[in-house]
């Protein structure tokens, strides 16, 4: 018997709900009531495309949006301007909900897709930008304040994840890329994430941006993994004071033993800070290691084991625990796309 799409939206949240309980959480703020909005290509949601649901949500939005998108295959590129906050964008399974683009060249405009607004969240979604080698070729731009990802899928060769500005949060997700593939200026926490190479040489895995020791920017892998198909360091300097550190975190024999490079400038040497804190794994031996890298003791390392370097319990919210309908204002019968 076919299910109509109210059915099918309780069968949904209701196995989202049990994917999320079998998975660790954020830390909530207080559990709270989201608009629910849906997109289905096959036309039985409220809309086809996930940038047509984002379309309707109205400017200067104060309410939490919840888009749930069916599985599929979404070509389309994506963007969450910077006047709609509030929404999470969520699949039921990364594998299962694709967003794919093929652009490259500025690392501004390839993104397939693209969170200028605050307070977003991104669940078990793929993401990913099949250009390939050559050039420039982001999945995933992130340039608003306190956004999340959990369980998701992020794909491309070179610039995959441009982790711009703002403070963001990763859980268990994916990442993959060759060149410099988590970039930018970001106060970032990656939380049992798995990093993987596509390099066959010496290509760096991030590419931090801190331009000056008063920003409170910089990278932290919490918990993660790291492999890969051939050779990579873990990080060079795209700014000269670039602040990234590796804790608790499996290496694979893909990590070079020098572990960093400074991109051809010596001068950056002195002013970069790159840390490692008890990871472990054949390439995680710090024998070798360049002499301006960073062994970090205990009390060094105790600031970047928690989410307070990005103040996230304040923000990091939880999933809904409760939906309502969108009015007719925001929501759109397909039948009207059709």
């Amino acid at each position: 018997m076919a299910l109509d799409y109210s059915s099918y939206a309780c069968i949904f949240v209701m196995t989202l709900f049990l994917f999320m309980a079998s998975h660790p959480r954020a830390d909530a703020a207080e559990t709270s009531t989201a608009l629910l909005i849906s997109v289905d290509q096959s036309g039985k949601g409220d809309y086809r495309t996930i940038q047509d649901a984002i379309n309707a949500v109205p400017s200067n939005n104060k309410e939490l949006i919840f888009i749930l998108v069916k599985p599929g295959i979404y070509k389309e590129k994506v963007v969450v301007p910077a006047d709609k906050p509030f929404i999470t964008i969520s699949g039921s399974e990364a594998n299962a909900t694709i967003i794919t683009w093929n652009d490259s060249g500025d690392i501004f405009e390839s993104p397939t897709f693209t969170v200028l607004a605050s307070d977003f969240v991104g669940r078990y979604l793929t993401i990913q930008n099949t250009f390939g080698p050559g050039t420039k070729a982001v999945a995933l731009r992130v340039s608003g304040d306190r956004a999340a990802f959990f369980g998701c899928r992020i794909l491309s060769y070179q610039d995959t994840l441009l982790d711009d500005t703002g403070r963001h949060y990763y859980s268990h997700c994916y990442i993959e890329g060759a060149v410099d593939f988590i970039c930018g200026n970001a106060a970032s926490l990656f939380e049992r994430c798995h990093l993987h190479s596509l390099s066959v040489g010496d290509a760096a895995i991030t590419a931090q941006r801190r331009e000056s020791p008063s920003e409170q920017t910089g990278f932290t892998f919490l918990g993660c993994k790291v492999t890969g198909v051939r050779t990579a360091v873990l990080g060079r300097p795209w700014g000269p004071y670039s602040r990234v550190v590796f804790a608790l975190t499996y290496m694979s024999n893909v990590i070079l033993p020098q572990g960093w490079d400074d991109w051809g400038d010596f001068a950056k040497q002195s002013t970069v800070f790159y840390g490692e804190y008890k990871c472990y794994g054949p390439g995680a031996n710090t024998k070798k290691r360049v002499e301006w890298s960073q062994n970090l003791t205990s009390q060094e390392a105790e600031l970047f084991l928690t989410k307070n370097m990005i103040g996230g319990k304040s923000w990091i919210r939880s999933t809904p625990t409760r939906f309502k309908k969108a009015s007719s204002a925001i929501s759109n019968n397909s039948t009207q796309h059709a």
